[in-house]
């Protein structure tokens, strides 16, 4: 009886089916993590609740359907197709019994042996056997292959790394959010398809309570184009998107609504209502954008600040950015926000305006000018979210490695760091707009429909925040 003898490290080689015999054996080991879960629902598309929903991660039909039929029965092939008798083997046939359920951190040796040859088919019946770490049988059966008859040999391929992005932390903040009553929110020139579906994704969600402000005649052509029906919601007639975003804004200081959406007008366009100076939501804060981004690999929320209001902010408006986002993440549940103030080095240097500034606003910071928060910079990017880089650098600071709230120079820097994110990163982002007298809720059609619906999701827990914990505003001059 021949073992499966060890490759050549980097190579990988087969066993033909003259050089096989019968007791041949070979085999793997393995341990099942969540990882390998959640790889083969990306795999397959399958997201039952018996795979998915971590209330069924405790049952045993969790570990029949999951570990026996996908990760058991992988694994055996995988032993067949790499090992013995590896490339150029064709599988024909499984007949796999499972005894025992495997658990979550189980440790599964799976091995195969060859029992009989048919040498007018080239065909082989393997015994096949899975044991987990307390020596129980958890899978017994038997596979059919036809193996290889020429020698294959080449140079081991490592696996792609693949990186998942499950958007755990959304789904908990749209329970979260969900969990109360909803916010009459005016929606404001929704007159396509993108801002209308997401101001009726958001009510479908028990998030808000449009008021649909805008020219009527095409928000409902809209309507009736994309579907929708929105017969039960408040529609309040303008002439024109300037008429629209006054009359929403009009809505919050009359209190009948306690959020605004941005729909299909410029940013520029709603922010001139929201800052004029009688007549807008002005505070004695200076108004910024919020990403609150959920980032695939990072181990924590992620703010982004500011991406879209200010363009070139001064030091004071850097002071109102940071406060904005440190206030936000602690209604996000964050207790001692970390803030890293970016810029392209560690260092201040005073040919790098940011890094001066970042040098003040960490002593703002020391005086209470700023609170709430750790605030820490300049720090590089990579410095900010790294560990390993910060120690490479020799950089010795609470904040390095774990930020949780990234300021960045300017607008153009933001953007292009939040859309890379996005867009390669694969991470989810939901804004909102602070400092105003309710939060505004910024949206593009670029935007996912879970990024529209979280961003709604985030601004509802800051209006409840502001609820229970009443703070009084101070309306400014623009």
């Amino acid at each position: 009886m021949n073992a499966r003898p060890t490759d050549t490290a980097g190579f990988i080689e087969n066993r033909t089916f003259d050089e096989i015999e019968v007791g041949d054996h070979a085999s793997l080991v393995r341990t099942l993590a969540q990882r390998d879960i959640e790889l083969f629902a990306a795999m397959s598309g399958d997201v039952s609740p018996a795979h998915m929903d971590p209330a069924y991660a405790r049952t045993d039909l969790f570990h029949r359907v999951i570990a026996h039929g996908m990760w058991g029965g992988a694994l055996v092939s995988t032993v067949l197709g790499t090992e013995l008798p590896g490339p150029g083997t064709i599988y024909l046939s499984q007949d796999l019994h499972f005894n025992l359920p495997i658990g979550l951190g189980d440790t599964v040796t799976v091995s195969v042996t060859a029992r009989e040859k048919f040498a007018d088919t080239h065909r082989i019946v393997f015994d096949c056997r899975c044991i987990n770490q307390r020596g129980e049988d958890v899978i017994l059966g038997t596979a059919e292959v036809q193996a290889p008859v020429e020698k294959v040999r080449r140079p081991r391929i490592e696996l792609p790394e693949v990186r998942l992005g499950n958007h755990d932390r959304f789904r908990e903040l749209m329970a979260r959010a969900a969990f109360g009553s909803s916010i009459a929110t005016a929606i404001v020139h929704p007159c396509d398809d993108v801002s209308l579906g997401a101001a009726i994704d958001a009510a479908r969600a028990g998030l808000i309570v449009p008021i649909l402000v805008g020219p009527a005649a095409k928000i409902q052509a809209a309507a009736q184009q994309a579907g929708l029906d929105i017969s039960g919601y408040r529609l309040v007639d303008t002439p024109h998107s300037h008429a629209a975003a006054a009359r929403a804004v009009a809505l919050v200081r009359n209190g009948e609504a306690r959020l605004l959406m941005k729909g299909s007008l410029h940013t520029d366009e709603l922010m001139h209502a929201v800052v004029a100076a009688d007549t807008g939501l002005r505070t004695e804060r200076r108004l910024s954008h919020v990403y609150l981004m959920d980032v695939p690999g990072y181990a924590r929320p992620l703010l982004v600040t500011d991406a879209a209001i200010n363009i070139a902010p001064s030091l004071a408006d850097k002071r109102d950015i940071i406060q904005n986002a440190i206030d936000l993440a602690l209604i996000m549940g964050m207790k001692i926000p970390r803030v890293a103030v970016l810029s392209a080095v560690e260092t201040v240097n005073p040919a790098i305006p940011s890094t001066v500034d970042a040098a003040a606003l960490c002593k703002m910071a020391e005086r209470g000018q700023i609170s709430g928060g750790i605030v820490d910079g300049p720090l590089a990017f990579d410095n900010a979210v790294s560990p390993e880089a910060a120690r490479e650098k020799g950089i010795v600071s609470p904040v390095a490695g774990l930020a949780d709230i990234l300021v960045v120079p300017d607008l153009e820097s933001g953007n292009m760091l939040a859309k890379q994110l996005t867009f390669l990163a694969g991470a989810d982002a939901a804004g909102i707009v602070m400092g105003a007298q309710v939060p505004i809720i910024l949206t593009s059609r670029a935007d996912s429909p879970r990024t529209r619906v979280a961003s709604c999701a985030v601004a509802v827990l800051v209006v409840r925040s502001r609820a229970s914990r009443p703070q009084p505003l101070v309306a400014v001059e623009a």
